[in-house]
């Protein structure tokens, strides 16, 4: 292996525990769900303008909680975005398409809280294919503007771990799979845009490229990410400003990002993209 290579492979692992380390402080943060604030019939409806924008809806990873998503709130604040919800599904979760339901249901909650028809989401791993099948399969595509995807197995990951498919999700997440094969079937007149960040260090998503989302029907745009791992993913600040770009973007433009630790260069709408 070339010793750039191993560079940076030693710096992600490196970032990946670092990250690891934050994930498991903050986590007792993050068990408790988020709850919405009742709609008032006298509430005034989030604005557009002025920084507002549609609300953000963040959905997290396998065994994972809304914690994950801490830095990543704050950079959407400080950017305008002023309504984000971070939601949760049960670990104990036997099948995505029970988590893609209650993802409907929380959605409905928020718009009728803010008053929008529309929102943007944000999914890591797991919580991108629980979006997206949200989006594909039951009609969400009326409610979803824009879904990010966060090094989520969209063909399907066979990273080796020990009795991990004792879980039925992880099961789901397997190349070939009944939902995968779902998402696989045509979707003609999705409405969504999806932007999907994959990264070409991580080593959940095996191969890397399963994280990139390919779909005839789909209006997709991919974003390799350079020199980090698949933990790191919801937390770097490269990919933070990627993530706004992608939610403030009506229309796919090609957009270059340098960060520690990587690069990122976008491609275009229904092709491949590069690395810096």
């Amino acid at each position: 292996m070339e010793f750039a290579k191993v560079t940076a492979l030693l710096r992600a692992t490196t970032l990946e525990a670092a990250v690891l380390t934050g994930r498991l402080v903050l986590y007792p943060s993050g068990i408790v769900p988020e709850r919405l604030a009742p709609a008032r019939p006298d509430d005034e409806p989030v604005p557009l303008g002025g920084g507002g924008g549609r609300p953000v809806v963040l959905l997290h990873g396998f065994v994972d909680n809304r914690s994950v998503f801490l830095l990543l709130r704050r950079a959407l604040a400080r950017h305008g975005r002023h309504h984000v919800v971070s939601l949760d599904y049960p670990p104990l979760t036997g099948d995505l398409r029970t988590a893609a339901e209650a993802l409907g249901r929380r959605i409905e909650a928020v718009l009728a809280r803010t008053g929008r028809t529309e929102v943007d989401l944000v999914g890591h791993s797991l919580g991108g294919l629980v979006a997206r099948y949200y989006v594909q399969c039951l009609g969400g595509d009326a409610r979803v503007r824009t879904l990010v995807t966060l090094g989520t197995p969209h063909a399907g990951t066979s990273v080796a771990a020990p009795l991990a498919d004792a879980h039925p999700l992880v099961r789901q997440m397997r190349p070939g799979s009944e939902v995968l094969r779902e998402l696989a079937a045509p979707a003609p007149g999705c409405r969504t845009r999806f932007v999907s960040f994959w990264s070409d260090l991580d080593r959940i998503m095996v191969p890397v490229e399963t994280a990139r989302l390919d779909h005839p029907d789909l209006r997709v745009h991919n974003v390799r990410v350079s020199g980090i791992g698949h933990l790191a993913l919801p937390v770097h600040p490269t990919v933070a400003t990627g993530i706004l770009t992608a939610l403030d973007g009506d229309a796919v433009e090609d957009r270059g990002a340098e960060g520690a630790g990587g690069g990122m260069r976008e491609g275009t709408a229904e092709g491949s993209s590069s690395v810096a």
